[in-house]
Formats: C-alpha cells, structure tokens, sequence
C-alpha cells in the first residue's frame, strides 16, 4: 500500500438512518476513544423499507462521502463492516456482499451482519455474549450465549407486525 493509512469502514445502517465512519487500521493498543477520521450520514438502507436500489445506494453514498471526510481513497480501505436492520438471513448478506463485491477488490474484508449483532459487539467490546434490546422505528431483541448459541425476537419489520416506536 505504500504510505498512505490504511483504513476501515464502520456502517450503521437503520431504517432511519446511515451512519458511516473512517478509521485507521490498528492492530493493538486500541486507544479509547477511537479515532474516527472520517463520518458521514445519510438516509434508510434498509433494502425491506426503502427497495434494493435505494439501499445500495445511500450505502454507497455513505462510503464515498466518508472516506472524503478522511481524505483517503477508496484503495487504502481494508475492510468494512456493516450492521445493517433488515439483513435477516443469509441470503440478505449474499446480497449486500454481492454489492460491495463489485465496488471493492477481493482482498477487502466484509462482515455484513443485522444491526442487532452490531449493537451487541459495540457493547461488549466484540465478546457476544448478552443480549441486546432495539426499540427505534423497529425493533429487535438479539442474544448469544457464551457457547455461541443465538436466539432473536422479533425485527420482522412493521409488515409482520414489528411497529418500534
């Protein structure tokens, strides 16, 4: 890569709202708070509310316009991850790793979970063990246990009765 910083890619991706940050790359001594170089926020990317076309592209405005706010290009970017409402299955991560496949290079990691999981990592610094409760324009109850079992209540959306706030 030469010198320029190595970077990567957090999306928060709700039905409100997308929330895109820039960091540098860092393999320890992670400092509290992190260094976000670069943030941008746009619209609903939640594929199930707003369509498939609209989604993708509000994620990738949200990228773009991050990785401006950082003044790096897209090439020192190493890895993005996406927690994103609406991605349910994993044909719902095929499909968002199928997007970025295609504005990306295959050296680039991409984690794609729903945004529930993502809420949960936050918390207990990437251990996954808990549960977690979102109540916002949906809402969704996610947990593991330490043995890695998952169990998740509702997050179905507002069609199947999931109404959030």
């Amino acid at each position: 890569m030469g010198s320029e910083t190595e970077v990567i890619l957090g999306v928060d991706g709700g039905t409100t709202s997308t929330v895109c940050v820039c960091m540098p790359l860092m393999h320890n001594n992670i400092p509290d708070p992190l260094p976000i170089m670069g943030r941008a926020v746009a619209g609903c990317s939640n594929f199930n509310s707003v369509g498939e076309d609209v989604a993708r592209e509000t994620l990738e405005k949200v990228i773009e316009e991050a990785l401006f706010d950082a003044g790096v290009k897209r090439s020192a970017v190493q890895a993005v991850c996406l927690g994103l409402s609406g991605v349910n299955h994993p044909k719902d991560q095929g499909k968002i790793l199928g997007w970025l496949r295609s504005t990306f290079p295959s050296h680039v990691k991409l984690y794609i979970q729903n945004d529930a999981v993502a809420a949960l990592a936050s918390g207990t610094v990437g251990k996954l063990h808990g549960c977690v409760l979102i109540a916002g324009t949906g809402s969704i109850s996610y947990g593991f246990t330490e043995d890695g079992r998952e169990a998740r209540a509702a997050g179905a959306g507002p069609v199947l009765g999931d109404w959030g706030r």
